[in-house]
């Protein structure tokens, strides 16, 4: 075929396509038989075999949306997409990139995964979200499919504390997904919901509080406000030790970087020296790299504090950590 009649061609196709994306089935109603699609799709030709009896309309590399409506289009029957594919569709960057579409159908379905796309049958099928056209899962069935998959703590901790701060889901939405579903998998995503329980609100304070534990001191708390003697406002410290007045900040290079944000970390700090609070200060990048400096350099500060009289500040609320 000429190439200025393939184009006008394919302009059409394109009309009828999801991005770009079709069933074979469909090019055939449109007039393109199976041996013009299987030469297309060949090397040298213009079109991509993306999964069985469904083809891109060009030669790229399928983008994140085109996969995920091959994906759909493969699947046929009714599905959501959910996993770490659908927690980029509800706007969250932590965690590992997505490395195959995810998708939930009716067990009364029998589809088989295939190439990129992992299908997973679930008699509790929940009810669709959508976002830019896209079926997704509820947002903590998504996210708890993302990382029941993950076996390192780092990127479910990044994920699962996420999607909590920014308001998608709750603990407790995460608590039941997590009770009513398989339980495979579900560890880390438990010990995780325990730390945000305890006021945990970043990765860096979850590895300061594993890091605190370490150093065998007793039981801080994450996130408390002070307040002195006339219930003044004293500060909100990562993390607390109250028997000894001891306050732990977690202070990255980037905070400081305003001029802002710097003026009020020394206005805390002030605030800290006139109340007697003694505080350490940890770039969140140490926590990893030098632990075992970080604890010596915690169990010293506690043995000062430990040596002179406690401050007289109290906690306005606190959550143990």
């Amino acid at each position: 075929m000429e190439r200025g009649k393939w184009n006008s061609v394919e302009d059409e196709l394109w009309q009828h396509s999801r991005v770009g994306v079709i069933r074979a089935s469909d090019l055939e109603t449109l007039g393109i038989g199976q041996t013009t699609t299987y030469r297309q799709c060949q090397p040298g030709g213009r079109w991509r075999h993306l999964l069985p009896g469904i083809v891109l309309l060009e030669r790229s590399q399928p983008t994140s949306r085109q996969r995920i409506e091959a994906a759909l289009m493969f699947v046929r029957h009714d599905a959501l997409v959910t996993g770490l594919q659908a927690a980029r569709q509800y706007n969250l960057r932590a965690g590992p990139d997505p490395q195959f579409v995810h998708v939930l159908v009716p067990h009364k379905y029998c589809v088989r995964s295939s190439g990129f796309v992992v299908v997973e049958r679930t008699v509790l099928f929940p009810s669709s979200y959508f976002r830019d056209g896209i079926p997704l899962a509820p947002p903590a069935r998504a996210v708890l499919d993302g990382v029941r998959r993950i076996r390192e703590l780092g990127p479910v901790r990044a994920l699962l504390i996420e999607a909590v701060q920014s308001g998608l889901t709750n603990t407790t939405e995460l608590r039941r997904e997590l009770d009513t579903g398989a339980k495979r998998g579900t560890a880390l995503p438990r010990r995780v919901l325990n730390e945000i329980d305890l006021g945990v609100r970043s990765v860096a304070e979850a590895d300061a509080v594993e890091v605190w534990h370490q150093a065998g001191l007793p039981t801080p708390h994450c996130n408390a406000v002070l307040v002195d003697s006339e219930g003044v406002y004293a500060g909100m410290p990562d993390l607390w030790c109250d028997e000894v007045g001891l306050a732990w900040e977690i202070d990255s290079n980037e905070f400081h970087y305003s001029k802002e944000l710097y003026a009020k970390t020394l206005a805390r700090n002030s605030r800290y020296a006139t109340l007697g609070i003694g505080v350490v200060q940890t770039l969140p990048s140490r926590l990893r790299a030098e632990p075992e400096a970080v604890i010596a350099e915690l169990r010293a500060a506690y043995a000062v504090a430990s040596a002179r009289p406690r401050p007289q500040v109290h906690i306005k609320n606190s959550q143990p950590a």
